[in-house]
C-alpha cells in the first residue's frame, strides 16, 4: 500500500510513520512537509535510511506538489497544520491559507488521483470550550470554534465532508484531545514544562491553572488512526478522549516526576479566548473496540525519560521558541 502522509515531520506526523513502519513493514510512506518551524526531519532519523520511505519538501498549498505527491497513492493520512493556538492569534490568515485551503487542494486531487482513503486529523478544540458541569463533546455537538485556529479546522472539517457528501470521496475524520509524548515542540504545555525544568527555569502556568484538557498519549493516537482506516465507517467522524486534568494537576505531576515542589511554577496572565475546559466522550470509537493502552501517569514518566535522554533533538530547539503566550497578550495590551 503507498500512503501519503502530510505534516509527517510534526510530532504527531512523525510519529506516525514510525509507527506504520514497525506495523507495516512492507507498505511504501510518503512524507510532505514544508519543514516549517514545527517540523522537524531529526525526529525521523530512524526511517530515513528505509527504501520504503520518501521524503518530499512541499507546502499543501501548492497545488503542483500535492498534485505530484498524489500519484498512486493509496490512503492520505492529513495530519499537515498550523496548530498552535497563540500563534493564530498573532498571524491568523497563515492558518485560513494552511488548514482550509491546504486541506481542499488535497481534497481535489486526491479525488482526481482516486484514493481508496483520505483520513483528516482534526481537533476537539473545533466544538469551543465546556463549562465544569457540561457534558463532554460527542460526533454530534455541534461547532463552535473560539480562536482563528479551531475556526481554520472546523473549515477544514466542512470541506472534507463536503468532498464526501458531493463527490463521494472516501473519507474519515477523527477529533482528538491534545496528545504529548516524544518528539513534542518544546513550545507546547508538558514539553515546554519537562524541558524548562530540566534547565533550572520556572514553568510559565496560565492562570492558576485552573483550565482541563484531556491528555493523550501520542503513540494511543496512532494506534487509533490504524484502527479507523480498518474499521472506521466511511463518511463517518469519531473522537479519540484522553485523560481529563486541569493544568495544574499536570504541572503537578511533572514537579513531582522531577523531584520539584510548587516554588517552580510562575503564574502568567490567562491568553486571548483561553478555552476552560475541553472533554471528549469516544463510545462510539470504543464501541468498534478501541481504547487507549497507555495511562496518563505511565505516558508522562516515558515522556519525560525521553526528554532526559535525548536533549540533542530539544535543546537546539528552545532558542528559537519565544513565549508566544506573552507575545499574543502583548500584542492586544493585555
Amino acid at each position: 500500500m503507498r500512503v501519503l502522509v502530510t505534516g509527517g515531520a510534526g510530532f504527531i506526523g512523525s510519529n506516525f510513520i514510525q509507527y506504520w513502519f514497525k506495523n507495516h513493514p512492507e507498505d511504501t510512506v510518503i512524507n510532505l512537509d514544508v519543514l516549517t518551524y514545527a517540523g522537524h526531519l531529526e525526529s525521523l532519523k530512524d526511517v530515513e535510511d528505509n527504501p520504503h520511505y520518501n521524503f518530499v519538501k512541499g507546502d499543501v498549498t501548492d497545488l503542483t506538489i500535492v498534485q505530484n505527491v498524489m500519484q498512486g497513492v493509496d490512503v492520505v493520512v492529513h495530519f499537515a497544520a498550523e496548530s498552535h493556538v497563540d500563534r493564530s492569534i498573532l498571524d491568523p490568515l497563515i492558518f485560513v491559507k494552511t488548514n482550509v485551503v491546504g486541506t481542499a487542494n488535497l481534497l481535489q486531487k486526491a479525488l482526481e488521483a482516486k484514493v481508496k482513503r483520505f483520513h483528516h486529523i482534526s481537533t476537539d478544540e473545533v466544538y469551543g470550550s465546556l463549562s465544569f458541569s457540561d457534558p463532554p463533546f460527542t460526533e454530534n455537538t455541534e461547532f463552535a470554534p473560539r480562536s482563528p485556529y479551531a475556526a481554520s479546522k472546523a473549515g477544514a472539517e466542512h470541506m472534507v465532508m463536503s468532498y464526501f457528501i458531493t463527490y463521494n470521496l472516501p473519507v474519515t475524520i477523527t477529533n482528538c484531545a491534545d496528545n504529548y509524548g516524544p518528539f513534542h515542540d518544546p513550545e507546547k504545555l508538558i514539553p515546554r514544562f519537562v524541558t524548562n525544568l530540566l534547565e533550572g527555569k520556572k514553568v510559565p502556568l496560565m492562570g492558576n491553572g485552573e483550565n482541563i484538557r484531556e491528555w493523550l498519549y501520542v503513540e494511543d493516537h496512532c494506534r487509533a488512526i490504524e484502527f479507523v482506516l480498518n474499521k472506521g465507517q466511511v463518511g463517518e467522524k469519531y473522537l479519540i478522549s484522553g485523560s481529563e486534568k486541569t493544568n495544574l494537576d499536570v504541572t503537578r505531576e511533572i514537579l513531582a516526576n522531577l523531584g520539584q515542589d510548587e516554588s517552580m511554577i510562575e503564574n502568567v496572565p490567562h491568553r486571548l479566548g483561553h478555552d476552560l475546559r475541553y472533554a471528549i466522550d469516544d463510545a462510539k470509537l470504543r464501541t468498534l473496540g478501541w481504547k487507549p493502552k497507555v495511562s496518563f501517569e505511565e505516558g508522562l514518566k516515558k515522556t519525560i525519560q525521553w526528554y532526559k535522554d535525548n536533549e540533542w533533538w530539544w535543546k537546539p530547539l528552545k532558542p528559537g521558541r519565544p513565549n508566544v503566550d506573552s507575545s499574543a497578550q502583548k500584542s492586544y495590551g493585555k
